[in-house]
């Protein structure tokens, strides 16, 4: 959603890594990247098609549901990327981890940490299988002492597929056009 702005994407990248003024330590493309990933977050986390699939999903992830929500709307996205973007997925994909890897030196720890994992697994393509997305919801489940219920994600996603498959096909233009207005 950041389009070809490279600081945008970085932004974007990092932003969850970045808290709270800390993001002003980098360059204003940059900065502009994680704004505008806070944003969309906040838009997301309120939009009431998110909400219904988070209230859908409760009983099986508790106050993790917008977490794994979120991450099912990864999931429908790399399927379903064909219908978003002109552009073939392995090849954003590539562009993206080039990008990451020769801005590598400004990344925040965490993320240099993850880059090399999330490049040799493939994550962003990988969403769209139920093997890779399982395993990462299981060491997302890890990281939260097993607390978060994240290791049957895969199994609440196949139990609802139809109807959060419909969610984000209806999320989708919305969250397009309000991230549109940060590349305009």
């Amino acid at each position: 959603m950041a389009g070809k702005d490279e600081g945008l994407i970085l932004g974007n990248f990092i932003a969850d890594m970045v808290k709270g003024k800390s993001y002003e330590l980098f360059p204003q493309s940059i900065q502009n990247g994680i704004l505008m990933h806070r944003q969309i977050d906040n838009f997301t986390d309120n939009h009431p098609v998110f909400l219904k699939t988070k209230h859908l999903i409760n009983n099986d992830h508790g106050r993790y549901s917008g977490v794994v929500t979120d991450m099912f709307y990864d999931h429908f996205l790399a399927k379903e990327w064909a219908s978003f973007s002109s552009e073939a997925l392995d090849k954003f994909v590539c562009r993206n981890y080039r990008l990451l890897i020769r801005n590598y030196r400004i990344l925040p720890q965490r993320a240099r940490f993850l880059l090399p994992f999330m490049i040799r697994q493939n994550w962003l393509v990988n969403y769209a299988n139920f093997p890779a997305l399982a395993l990462i919801f299981e060491r997302m489940d890890r990281r939260t002492n097993y607390k978060s219920g994240m290791k049957t994600s895969v199994e609440t996603l196949q139990k609802y597929y139809p109807e959060i498959k419909n969610d984000f096909i209806e999320f989708m233009p919305e969250i397009k056009g309000f991230a549109s207005k940060f590349t305009s």
